[in-house]
């Protein structure tokens, strides 16, 4: 029986394991979904030795500790320097990228003119596939770090009216906010925003992060992530049937 599954540390809330059994269901497929919890990025071995194993979706914290697992890294997942997809065919660990095309996918509809520059928070692995498609784009970016290194990586406490006057995209790429913990927020100065502004936030549990609520507050329109999982999610399976 072909099996499916998911590596990160706490999935007790993931998203692919009920996605996924609920496509095997429709579409009729004898295939099973398991959720891997690992403390550490090691506890993969374990998993790799699963003699069925087709496919592996990859989530926080191990997007970019995975990468010395593996056999083979696709170009786009080379670049990125993140992986969250990953497909056993010949023998063969290969590493693909498919958060990238979930981005793209999703925030494509909603950019305007106006979205010439945007603000990334956080600096994981998920940051790293955002940074990859707003440069694609042709968006300038800065990014936003607890550690900032480089001429374009600064603190949360230098985000400031200049900035945001001039960057009108902010994604929020920090789990900071996800259920159960759903008043926690980055801080952030929403006073700043305006009706021009997109603030997206790749959390999707819940629907609405307070990041999120504060920035319709102030009028600007607002995504999660939810279009963008099912974006890649959907291209991980093509990858895992190629």
């Amino acid at each position: 029986m072909p099996e499916f599954g998911l590596i990160g540390k706490t999935l007790g809330h993931s998203f692919s394991k009920s996605y996924f059994e609920e496509k095997f269901s429709r579409e009729g497929l004898n295939h099973t979904f398991c959720n891997f919890e690992l403390p550490a990025i090691v506890g993969i071995e374990a998993v790799f030795s699963i003699s069925d194993l087709k496919g592996l979706s990859v989530t926080i914290p191990y997007k970019e500790a995975v990468i010395p697992f593996l056999d083979i890294l696709s170009e786009e997942a080379t670049e990125i320097g993140a992986v969250n997809c990953i497909s056993f065919q010949n023998g063969k660990k290969t590493g693909y990228n498919t958060d990238a095309f979930g981005f793209h996918q999703m925030i494509k509809p909603f950019l305007t003119n106006e979205h010439e520059r945007a603000i990334i928070l956080g600096t994981g692995g998920a940051s790293k596939a955002v940074a990859y498609v707003l440069k694609k784009i042709g968006l300038d970016m800065i990014r936003i770090s607890r550690n900032p290194q480089g001429t374009k990586e600064f603190s949360y406490g230098a985000i400031n009216e200049h900035m945001l006057r001039a960057c009108k995209v902010i994604v929020n790429c920090t789990p900071v906010g996800t259920f159960p913990d759903v008043e926690a927020c980055v801080p952030f100065p929403f006073e700043y925003l305006t009706e021009s502004h997109l603030c997206i936030d790749l959390i999707y549990n819940p629907e609405e992060t307070r990041f999120l609520r504060e920035s319709k507050l102030r009028g600007a329109t607002i995504l999660n992530g939810l279009s963008m999982l099912k974006e890649q999610a959907n291209k991980a399976w093509e990858i895992w049937n190629e």
